[in-house]
């Protein structure tokens, strides 16, 4: 693909209402994605962020780094099913997903890991009382990283 081309992609994305685009021509393929912030949600469940990856199910890694198992209090552990950059709020400044003390249901998101230029929702795989949320605005994540604790 040439420059001009690309040019043209990047113009039709910026004039359209989407928020991502994947062109492939033969052997050469592009993919071009809108940086924000704002998450956005809808009644009807899409949402415009990659699917949820259960973090459950994520196996917690061996690492020497990884805190101590005094330091993370008892409870249902959310772990990141992936590496990047944790976000509480939909936007900067926004009232945050959840707070300690608040109650979920199973579904609710609960915050939002950046990796690759795609903000992924993480939602509760189980109802309760947030114990703890161990991450703050910016905070790099490792995946198995636990992020959340629920009773």
């Amino acid at each position: 693909m040439d420059l001009r081309k690309i040019k043209k992609l990047i113009e039709l994305l910026e004039e359209s209402n989407l928020t991502e685009m994947e062109i492939k021509e033969g052997e050469e393929s592009i993919r071009l994605s809108r940086m924000s912030l704002v998450v956005p949600q809808s009644a009807a469940g899409t949402t415009g962020v990659a699917p949820l990856v259960s973090p459950s199910s994520a196996p917690l890694p061996v690492d020497s780094a990884a805190p101590a198992a005094a330091e993370i209090p008892e409870g249902h552990q959310i772990r990141s099913p992936m590496v990047g950059s944790f976000y509480a709020a939909p936007k900067p400044g926004a009232k945050p997903f959840v707070q300690v003390g608040g109650k979920v249901q199973v579904g609710d998101t609960l915050c939002v890991i950046e990796a690759m230029k795609i903000f992924n929702q993480i939602e509760a795989d189980k109802s309760g009382t947030v114990v703890a949320v161990l991450k703050e605005n910016g905070d790099p994540v490792e995946y198995g990283e636990t992020l959340f604790v629920l009773s």
